[in-house]
């Protein structure tokens, strides 16, 4: 396209520049080579894909430009305004998971982005939080930092502890206190079992590898713990076991290595046939490739390899009832439940668990009675968080403090306030946690190259 616009020229004599060119404000900028509303489209196309992608798309749509214009187009764009906040939440994000991160900063009222900081510290917030001298709330997780920065920023902002992180911390609490009680899990197993519970056995070869496994972690757990016995940091336990920091006070946390016990899954496609292959499993016929074909002819169109699992789960369960003892028999499928599932069970409405569950509940808390207590005041607190009764918090504190979760009681009562602000308001960082994703998938679509600059650039303007 071909723009013709008038020329002048200046009648004043010491005026070094003679000929003016008519400028067109809204059509095209000066010394420009495209007009204001072809590169108003071409960035609007780099903010959303990004530079050589939206270099090619653009060409599809016959506004050619190179990724480079495109990045240079998104860096000296200008970061548009925004009406101070008054709410607020702050999050971190990573730059690369467990060595670098930044930190987030959104408008909970209007659910946007009001910057990125390229790093997860206390005076950088407390300094952005000072040029917003209106901000009255600010939602946080429960890291330390954040509530120093908040404290320095914000000194007459309420702080609002995020309820999910509450949550987690609780059920932290609850796997750390059902590792101290191993044994009476074991016992109470045994109990719904009338023998060890067992699972429908595996193949001979898979057998003997999670048994290595098993004893290798069963081994390295007592290497912890005589290292731990004579002294030694969990630096130095780490560095002599070949394991991480992390996993060495997760371990010595939980008073003993990890179980892997692998959850039950069901194939999606399977599902609606299951009737008919168990009809044809009592028929006779209990080859899986057989079934496999009899299958393909219903319509099934899963893998081959499913209905082999599914063959060799009933073959095993088949095998399972017939070596059983009868009184054995109805107890042998039940699974004994992972330190995961079985915290899980203690923050459970007794009515939300099936009967089962609440047996298994029933035998563990007559051998460990302070994991029912647990049980109570994890329930009273889920119900804290629920309600808007702050005076209840002092009281669960009290109770708490002498129980299995008394690290746990002992981190909210250093953080009361904010706690108490979870409870009384209903501000959250989960619109925060909605755009670290977003900020994520805007990273990962730059492949890990782009700088700070660049990131803040794109998610500052696609907001």
């Amino acid at each position: 396209m071909t723009l013709r616009v008038r020329r002048f020229r200046c009648g004043t004599p010491a005026c070094k520049v003679r000929i003016f060119a008519e400028r067109l404000p809204g059509v095209v900028a000066s010394r420009a080579q495209r007009s204001v509303r072809l590169a108003d489209s071409q960035r609007a196309i780099g903010l959303a894909a990004g530079g050589e992608p939206g270099s090619r798309l653009a060409h599809r749509l016959a506004m050619p430009v190179s990724g480079d214009s495109l990045l240079r187009m998104i860096r000296s764009a200008p970061v548009p305004d925004f009406i101070a906040p008054t709410i607020v939440g702050i999050d971190d994000w990573a730059w690369r998971r467990g060595q670098r991160y930044g930190t987030i900063i959104c408008d909970l009222e209007r659910n946007r982005v009001l910057d990125l900081l390229p790093d997860r510290n206390a005076d950088s917030v407390a300094g952005w939080l000072r040029r917003y001298p209106g901000i009255q709330v600010v939602a946080r997780d429960r890291a330390g930092l954040y509530a120093d920065g908040a404290r320095r920023g914000a000194p007459d902002a309420v702080q609002v502890a995020d309820r999910w992180h509450l949550l987690r911390g609780l059920g932290d609490a609850l796997r750390e206190a059902v590792g101290r009680h191993r044994g009476a899990v074991s016992a109470a197993v045994k109990c719904m079992t009338g023998t060890q519970a067992r699972l429908p056995p595996a193949a001979p070869g898979l057998a003997r590898l999670r048994t290595g496994r098993k004893s290798a972690r069963r081994a390295r757990w007592e290497e912890i713990c005589r290292l731990r016995a004579q002294g030694h940091p969990v630096s130095h336990i780490a560095g002599l076991t070949g394991i991480s920091q992390r996993t060495v006070q997760r371990w010595l946390a939980a008073g003993g290595e990890p179980e892997h016990i692998r959850p039950s899954s069901s194939s999606h496609l399977l599902a609606p046939y299951e009737d008919w292959l168990e009809s044809r499993w009592q028929a006779g016929c209990q080859v899986g490739q057989q079934l496999w074909r009899d299958l393909k002819e219903h319509g099934y169109r899963g893998s081959r390899n499913s209905i082999a699992r599914w063959a060799a789960r009933r073959r095993a369960r088949d095998n399972l009832q017939t070596t059983a003892e009868p009184e054995q028999q109805t107890r042998t499928g039940w699974k004994a439940p992972s330190r995961r599932r079985c915290a899980w069970y203690l923050s459970q409405d007794p009515g939300q668990i099936d009967a089962d569950a609440r047996a298994f509940l029933h035998h563990l808390y007559a051998r460990a009675p302070e994991l029912c207590t647990v049980a109570g005041l994890a329930a009273e607190f889920i119900a804290l968080l629920d309600g808007n009764d702050v005076t209840r918090l002092d009281r669960w504190l009290e109770q708490a403090a002498d129980s299995e979760v008394a690290s746990f009681a002992a981190g909210i009562a250093r953080d009361i306030d904010a706690v108490k602000g979870a409870i009384t308001t209903r501000w959250t960082t989960s619109p925060v946690e909605g755009q670290i994703n977003r900020v994520k998938a805007i990273k990962r679509q730059m492949y890990g190259r782009a700088d700070y600059q660049l990131l803040r650039q794109r998610v500052l303007l696609a907001a």
